[in-house]
């Protein structure tokens, strides 16, 4: 079997749960499956630290995303305040989103999404900065619950569940869907037995049904 690289983008805000736990899921998954998948923190603008938006928390991407590289591409979300006056200088999770939109990663994530060897995927507000960027209008979608109006209004078909797998484009809602999002993608890629191995070891079990768009539309009563 060929080897898995996942790799997860960094950027300035960036919420550190939303990255550290699908790394940390996907790590342990890795090893269960005897090595074959490869997890790298990765950013626009290559090799640099990188600092999140909760207490100067940084982390550092040792390579620069590469959308021609088979795999998983990962989007976080940020983490900030929710409210406040982006005019009186206030740093909103929106404003981080929306800066990471028209950073440099917007053409990257526009070209893994049009490759075909690539799934890209997003934990809590990553869905809205794709939403934000133009990339995902007319997919299938989630978010944290409070930014689902505002997918929504980006054209986006929202699905209230933990983890929508909408084919090459995963999406997870709040930051610890990140787990949830790390032993989907096990699950796609190894089976289910690797990815209950990580779950025992993790002791947590995932929430809900992966939602896919497949299968009878449900009759509303």
């Amino acid at each position: 079997m060929d080897g898995v690289l996942v790799q997860i983008v960094l950027f300035d805000g960036f919420d550190p749960l939303d990255v550290i736990a699908p790394f940390e899921i996907l790590a342990a998954g890795s090893a269960a499956a005897g090595g074959v998948l490869a997890v790298e923190l990765v950013s626009a603008d290559g090799p640099r630290e990188v600092v999140s938006g909760t207490s100067g928390l940084t982390l550092r991407a040792t390579a620069s995303l590469d959308p021609d590289r088979p795999g998983y591409v990962v989007v976080p979300g940020a983490s900030g305040p929710t409210t406040g006056d982006p005019d009186q200088g206030v740093v909103t999770i929106p404003v981080l989103l929306a800066r990471f939109a028209e950073s440099a990663a917007a053409p990257l994530l526009l070209a893994a999404l049009r490759n075909p060897d690539v799934t890209v995927a997003t934990v809590c507000g990553g869905s809205l900065a794709l939403a934000m960027a133009g990339l995902i209008e007319g997919r299938h979608a989630v978010t944290h619950e409070l930014g689902m109006d505002v997918l929504d209004a980006t054209g986006v078909h929202t699905v209230p569940a933990r983890v929508v797998d909408d084919g090459d484009l995963i999406s997870a809602g709040g930051v610890t869907s990140g787990l949830d999002l790390g032993l989907h993608i096990l699950e796609r890629e190894f089976g289910p037995r690797v990815a209950h191995a990580v779950e025992t070891l993790f002791q947590y079990e995932r929430r809900g049904v992966v939602w896919r768009d497949a299968g009878r539309t449900p009759i509303t009563i």
